[in-house]
């Protein structure tokens, strides 16, 4: 069973199968949000997304970048991700043709940033989640 369904702008429809969730900056206990410290935030997470889901690709949508008007650190200037971080384990169906459809499907691990804690799903899913190339990226198992 789906957390839930995604039609993407292919026409595909994928199903969100496990969420994390987590604060994007619930570790940082010191400086201010800017692009050393959210390339961090971002490389750790894609190597959190991999360890998880080792037989499965990775792949990130870039994140949304804000730039406040607040005094630059010494870090340079403050840049703010959205606040959720997201990894998303999808399946579908096979890519490859000739794979038997009862015994193959698709998978791909999305790591992608939010504004809110919710669950994407159909229409109301991010515009950058619908518009994955799938057949690009995921990769066919054997059930």
């Amino acid at each position: 069973m789906s957390l839930s369904s995604i039609v993407l702008s292919s026409g595909r429809p994928i199903e969100l199968v496990e969420l994390r969730l987590s604060s994007t900056y619930s570790g940082m206990l010191e400086g201010y949000p800017c692009r050393p410290v959210n390339e961090m935030e971002i490389g750790g997470l894609l190597r959190a997304a991999e360890r998880a889901f080792p037989a499965t690709p990775v792949h990130l949508l870039p994140p949304a970048r804000e730039y406040p008007d607040l005094t630059a650190g010494g870090f340079g200037p403050v840049e703010v991700l959205p606040p959720v971080a997201c990894v998303g384990a999808f399946r579908s169906a096979a890519v490859a043709p000739d794979h038997d459809p009862v015994l193959y499907r698709s998978a791909l691990t999305v790591v992608w940033f939010q504004p809110t804690p919710d669950v994407p799903s159909g229409d109301g899913a991010d515009p950058a989640l619908r518009a994955i190339r799938w057949e690009d990226l995921a990769r066919d198992y054997e059930l």
